[in-house]
C-alpha cells in the first residue's frame, strides 16, 4: 500500500462527510487534502481509542516529532509521506499541524468547557486551523477567504458537537459550555445520563442557531473571487447544514441517544449539486 493508499483507505473508512467532497477536486488536491483529513483522523484517533492517559500522550508527542520530521524532510508514517509533497506546493506551515495536535491534546486535558470563549480555542486548534490549511489547497486570491475557512470550521466543530453530544456523554465529555447549560437550566448529570427534557431541547436549539449563523458568517465572508476555488468547501458546508436541518426535523432530543447522519447516496447527492451549482 502506498502512502497516497492508505490516506485514501483512511478518508474511505470513516464515513465522513469531508470525503465525498473531495470527489471533485484533480488529483493532486485531491490527495493533498485527502493527506490532510488523514492526519487529523489519525491524531483524532489517538485520544478517541488510547484508554490510557499516558499512552495517548506519549502518541501525541511521537506526532509532534514526527512533524519535525516532516519538515524536515525525512517522514517516517505514511500520512506524513504523503503530505510532503503539498507543504511547499500550498505553503503548509508546521505550526498548525501543531496547533492540531494541541487541540486533541486539550481532550485529554479537559472535560469541560466553562464558557463559548474556551470552547472557541479548541474549535480553532482542531477545525478553524484545518479550514484554513484546507483553503490554502483549494486555492485563493483574497485574503478574506482564510476568515470565511476559519468561521466555516468553526460552524463545522459547533456541528460535531451538537450532532455528537450522546457519544462525547459516554466517553464523559460534554462540550457545551458550563455557563450555557446553567443557562438552560441543564444540569451535567443529564446530559450524561443521557436524559431528554424541554430545557435540553431548548439548550440544542440555541446550539443550533449558533451554527447557523456561523455557516451565514462565514458564506458571507466568502469573496466573490475565490467561491469558485473554494467550491469543496461549500460542498462540505451543504452536507453539514442539512445534517443539522435533519437533527432539528427528527427531534433535537435524539442527539443523546443516536447519531443523526445522511445516508451516502443524500451527500453526493448535494455534493453534485453544489459542485456545479457554484
Amino acid at each position: 500500500m502506498t502512502p497516497e493508499q492508505y490516506c485514501e483507505d483512511k478518508a474511505a473508512k470513516s464515513g465522513s462527510s469531508f470525503y465525498y467532497s473531495f470527489r471533485f477536486l484533480p488529483l493532486e488536491q485531491r490527495k493533498a487534502i485527502t493527506a490532510l483529513y488523514a492526519f487529523c483522523r489519525e491524531v483524532d484517533d489517538v485520544v478517541d481509542e488510547c484508554h490510557e492517559e499516558s499512552v495517548a500522550r506519549t502518541k501525541l508527542a511521537w506526532w509532534r516529532s514526527e512533524i519535525d520530521q516532516l519538515f524536515a524532510g525525512s517522514p517516517q508514517h505514511p500520512v506524513t509521506q504523503a503530505l510532503l509533497p503539498a507543504l511547499k506546493k500550498y505553503d503548509l506551515q508546521r505550526e498548525l499541524f501543531i496547533e492540531i495536535i494541541d487541540g486533541m491534546e486539550m481532550d485529554l486535558d479537559m472535560a469541560r468547557y466553562n464558557s463559548f470563549k474556551d470552547l472557541q480555542l479548541y474549535c480553532y486548534r482542531v477545525a478553524s486551523v484545518v479550514g484554513q490549511m484546507a483553503a490554502q489547497i483549494f486555492g485563493f486570491t483574497d485574503r478574506g477567504t482564510l476568515k470565511y475557512a476559519h468561521d466555516l470550521g468553526l460552524a463545522f466543530q459547533l456541528t460535531n458537537i451538537i450532532r455528537d453530544v450522546g457519544e462525547d456523554a459516554r466517553r464523559g465529555r460534554i462540550y457545551l459550555p458550563v455557563t450555557e447549560l446553567q443557562q438552560f437550566n441543564v444540569p451535567a448529570a443529564d446530559i450524561l445520563a443521557c436524559r431528554e427534557t424541554a430545557e435540553f431541547r431548548a439548550l440544542m436549539d440555541f446550539q443550533i442557531e449558533r451554527a447557523e449563523q456561523y455557516y451565514a458568517q462565514a458564506i458571507a465572508a466568502l469573496p466573490a473571487v475565490d467561491k469558485k476555488q473554494q467550491r469543496t468547501g461549500l460542498v462540505m458546508a451543504a452536507i453539514y447544514r442539512a445534517t443539522l436541518k435533519e437533527i432539528k426535523k427528527d427531534g433535537v432530543g435524539k442527539v443523546l441517544n443516536q447519531r443523526i447522519s445522511l445516508t451516502p447516496i443524500r451527500k453526493l447527492w448535494l455534493a453534485w449539486k453544489t459542485w456545479w451549482l457554484c
